[in-house]
């Protein structure tokens, strides 16, 4: 099947104008109608990153078919794809099943994300002008604004802080691969954002990102943004042992 296209965010302010394809996984908006397959991964991806369905919930084609008003073909294509991207499992007595994460697998995720946006940041670092930092900060500012209001959009805005940065590196199979890792964890950054106070320490982590950013030492950012990674893996994994 020819990949669907992802919503593109242009770059201003630099000496030339670039179109950077960010992938839509980044964020849960809505995109142009396409196929019936296409139509029902976008619709099960966005149920499951919003936790909807459990991890261990069987997903039922036909309710699934019924529900979005599709034949249950698209729905079962839409399955391999989405076990592709890690977030249901497909056996052959239970058919596809919502996948869930080990306290080992979290860490690796982690572990991947730190090194892939860490290079991300320093591949960016030459694009990193006045104008891409207070955007930084204006997003920045509408992610601690959704954590004040107690609104789970944070975890969107979160995306969208590391989603920016990322485009700038310029790299769409790299900002693809970062993108992928977001979408497995994301149901258990929502959990944890109406369970804990992350929001309240984020502002000082991500504005150490800026900060880092704004010293114009590539290798400095870089280590900035794998730290602040990786120091999340251990508060999010305790908290998701303990709820289990």
């Amino acid at each position: 099947m020819t990949p669907q296209p992802n919503a593109d965010f242009m770059i201003r302010g630099y000496k030339n104008t670039f179109w950077c394809q960010v992938p839509a996984s980044f964020s849960v908006e809505p995109r142009l109608s396409a196929t019936a397959e296409e139509e029902a991964y976008r619709h099960l991806q966005r149920a499951l990153r919003l936790g909807r369905y459990k991890p261990g919930d069987r997903l039922i084609p036909e309710e699934i078919a019924a529900e979005i008003g599709m034949s249950r073909m698209p729905v079962r294509e839409a399955f391999r794809r989405l076990a592709s991207d890690g977030l249901v499992v497909l056996r052959p007595n239970r058919g596809c099943v919502v996948a869930g994460l080990t306290v080992d697998e979290l860490y690796e995720i982690f572990e991947i994300r730190s090194v892939l946006e860490g290079l991300a940041v320093r591949l960016a670092m030459p694009r990193i002008d006045e104008e891409a930092l207070e955007e930084f900060e204006n997003l920045l500012d509408r992610m601690e604004r959704a954590g004040q209001s107690g609104s789970s959009d944070w975890v969107i805005r979160h995306q969208e802080f590391h989603g920016r940065i990322c485009a700038l590196s310029r790299r769409p199979k790299l900002i693809h691969q970062v993108s992928a890792l977001h979408v497995v964890i994301e149901p258990y950054m929502r959990i944890w954002f109406d369970d804990a106070d992350k929001p309240l320490s984020a502002r000082e982590e991500h504005a150490a990102v800026i900060a880092a950013l704004r010293s114009g030492d590539a290798r400095h950012a870089e280590e900035v943004m794998r730290d602040h990674i990786l120091g999340t893996a251990p508060m999010l994994a305790e908290f998701v042992s303990a709820s289990r």
